[in-house]
């Protein structure tokens, strides 16, 4: 066998041991919302829809075979990334979800069976009634919500992280599809959702008005209409040719439709514009069959579509089946296969990230795919080259679902050139150092050993130090950084603190008053929170979610600082101990107390205690520690009569009221202290449906479970 096939991420999910698993669950979450984060903050994604939606299936799979490893922030419990700075906030009235996907008829006859077995449980639906589903195009577009008082649009926002969107309602005023005033009689309260999209004539012809101007143009229809509505001055909007097909609700009060269908007919008469495609299915066969003309029909229609949405058609069966996690029960996207071409590999390039990591690219002879040019596409890593066996100069096969750069499937063989030889990864960084190549335990991941000498990592450190989740300062934008670092004016992030209005003023572009404005964004973050302060030093494996934790745990930064030098201290002395248990007992009581913090187990820990064994990691924090100020870790307000004040509790299984994250952000609302593993010291244990090791372990501890309706009725509903 050969070494790619052994690797964890090639390891079939039911042959994965637990601590396989854990480490996959991290590889795989790190990496979606990565691309979550192209996708819906920058309009920039790196990848297919086939391949993103490969990672989440991974993903879920591995959740469902080792519940117990689900943790706060995994994927599965989030719909995107928080929205990106530019523009005001807008609270959803109610969250606006993603949907599961299906991607063979056995999946939908799947989804089927589970909605009537679910109704026939709870309101003993009979076996012969029939279950009618809403049928219409998966648009490739912006997701919208547009709320109404009294039939007059008072606001619009975008989907942003499901709970929390971007306020656009200036930029949607402009669009013609969306009446500012509803026609006829309509709820005094109504959120209209639907999606913003680009037809395919309108946008070729807008990147040929760009081009000729000199300004920017888009990938595809789906990034032109992103950009286009995420405009900070409203008239670019205006200028641009934008379109609005509705097809749901969120907040309406009072509604007056039994079915979904019944509703597009309202939206109609409201005067918005609704797909025509959209059709009832009253069978799984009619509902196969109109996936498959649509299918056939998809690169004649005018604009980009990506799969068939198939709704339970009566709202009241809707509210029954409810949701789980970041998904209605009652909805699903059945998606089109990915479009496939063939072209010749020129190169491949390796492109170094802020941790080091280092990801082979395949540079393509430019090809048009599903009407985007592709020239690029990501190999992975070493592993997948090999296993591939691809070579510069063969002519591969690569598939494009959506509007992102394709995946290469695999090697035309019979065309490839004589005397090609198999590419060998490097064993020195592309950067100017030269540092040596070193290779992760796993054997996947290859870093470079340059650190915070390497250049590459120099600027993608800079990049996440500012980024929103960290330091979030404003109008200090990717490219800027980047200029700034190539002239010198930021090696480290403490240049940031020390630049000077003089040192902006003499560049290109910048003025006293872009200049004034950018020192004192700047000097606005001079006092930063803990959290955000842990989650900015772009420690591997820890994001937003796990710095939080840490920063709850130890409380101040001089109390981390030191409990991070002892447990490295501890590890140094023991290096062997590999197993958690054996981390608690043997290697020492700070490293121990890491290892227990929510959702850090060893290889996390060892990863947080590396970075603090690094000298030049301890300077960048001493110096960082000249300029700012950390304030300690504040809890939010807690109610000091709740049952759960003071108590760690464990949520595990599938909620069916609220999503997990949702629920444990009300257990710490109440004062519990929440974590992911059961020990001696929880308190309560909430069992949702499908329940694995957790209850278990919890009944053998004697640990108090509680069932989610015993949760609720504690918890005040």
């Amino acid at each position: 066998m050969s070494r790619a096939a052994k690797v964890v991420e090639r390891i079939a999910v039911d042959e994965l041991t637990k601590r396989q698993a854990d480490k996959e669950l991290a590889r795989l979450s790190q990496e979606i919302a990565r691309h979550d984060k192209l996708y819906h903050q920058q309009d920039a994604p790196e990848i297919s829809d086939a391949a993103y939606d490969a990672l989440r299936q991974r993903l879920k799979a591995i959740e469902a075979r080792f519940p117990e490893l689900v943790t706060l922030d995994s994927p599965s419990m989030r719909v995107a990334p928080a929205p990106s700075a530019g523009f005001a906030k807008v609270r959803h009235a109610r969250p606006m979800l993603s949907l599961d996907n299906a991607f063979a008829d056995d999946e939908v006859t799947g989804f089927l069976e589970r909605v009537r077995r679910f109704l026939e449980r709870e309101i003993a639906l009979e076996a012969d009634t029939e279950i009618a589903l809403t049928c219409e195009p998966k648009i490739d577009g912006l997701s919208l919500s547009i709320r109404y008082e009294n039939g007059e649009l008072v606001r619009a926002a975008t989907r942003g992280d499901g709970s929390e969107g971007e306020d656009v309602t200036a930029n949607v005023r402009t669009l013609a599809d969306v009446p500012k005033t509803l026609k006829g009689r309509a709820p005094a309260v109504l959120e209209v959702r639907g999606e913003v999209y680009m037809r395919r004539a309108d946008f070729v012809a807008l990147n040929e008005r760009q081009a000729a101007a000199g300004e920017k143009t888009f990938a595809n229809p789906r990034n032109g209409a992103a950009g286009s509505l995420r405009q900070l001055d409203a008239t670019i909007t205006a200028g641009r040719p934008l379109r609005f097909f509705a097809y749901a609700w969120g907040e309406a009060e009072p509604r007056a439709w039994d079915t979904q269908h019944e509703f597009l007919k309202r939206l109609t008469q409201w005067g918005f514009q609704v797909n025509p495609e959209t059709k009832l299915c009253r069978t799984v066969d009619a509902v196969l069959a109109l996936y498959r003309d649509i299918g056939a029909r998809r690169a004649s229609l005018p604009y980009d579509i990506d799969g068939v949405v198939y709704k339970v058609d009566r709202v009241d069966w809707q509210a029954i089946l409810g949701f789980v996690s970041r998904s209605p029960r009652w909805a699903i996207a059945h998606k089109f296969p990915a479009e496939k071409a063939q072209t010749l590999l020129n190169g491949i390039a390796i492109q170094v990230g802020r941790t080091g990591a280092m990801t082979p690219v395949a540079e393509l002879e430019p090809i048009n795919v599903g009407g985007v040019l592709v020239a690029r596409a990501t190999l992975h890593n070493a592993d997948e080259i090999e296993r591939l066996d691809v070579r510069v100069g063969d002519t591969v096969t690569i598939q494009r679902a959506g509007d992102v750069i394709p995946q290469v499937l695999g090697v035309v063989m019979e065309r490839r050139p004589r005397g090609t030889k198999p590419f060998h990864f490097p064993e020195k960084c592309p950067c100017d150092l030269k540092t040596a190549v070193v290779r992760e335990e796993d054997g996947v991941v290859r870093r470079c050993s340059g650190g915070l000498e390497c250049p590459y990592q120099q600027v993608e450190r800079l990049r996440h130090f500012v980024s929103r989740q960290s330091f979030d300062i404003e109008g200090l934008g990717w490219t800027h950084i980047e200029n700034f670092w190539r002239d010198g004016l930021l090696k480290q992030p403490v240049d940031l603190f020390r630049l000077r209005r003089d040192d902006l003023r003499k560049r290109v572009g910048w003025g006293d008053q872009s200049a004034d404005k950018l020192i004192a964004a700047i000097d606005a973050r001079r006092a930063i929170a803990l959290d955000r302060f842990i989650n900015a030093l772009g420690i591997p494996s820890i994001g937003e979610a796990t710095a939080k934790a840490l920063a709850r745990e130890y409380g101040d930064a001089q109390a981390w600082f030191e409990a991070m030098r002892a447990a490295g201290a501890e590890r140094t002395a023991k290096p062997d101990a590999t197993k958690k248990e054996k981390a608690v007992a043997e290697i020492g009581v700070e490293f121990g107390r890491l290892c227990n913090v929510q959702d850090i187990g060893v290889t996390t820990a060892d990863k947080i205690v590396a970075f603090f064994g690094e000298g030049h990691n301890e300077t960048i924090i001493r110096e960082l520690l000249g300029e700012i100020t950390i304030e300690p870790f504040r809890a939010a307000a807690v109610a000091a009569d709740s049952p759960f004040s003071g108590k760690v509790m464990v949520f595990t299984g599938t909620l069916q009221a609220m999503s997990r994250d949702a629920a444990e952000a009300k257990a710490e609302s109440l004062g519990a202290k929440v974590t992911g593993s059961v020990s001696k010291k929880t308190d309560f244990v909430v069992v949702g449906a499908d329940a694995g090791s957790k209850a278990k372990k919890a009944a053998e501890l004697g640990v108090r479970i509680l069932s989610e309706e015993e949760w609720l009725a504690m918890a005040g509903g």
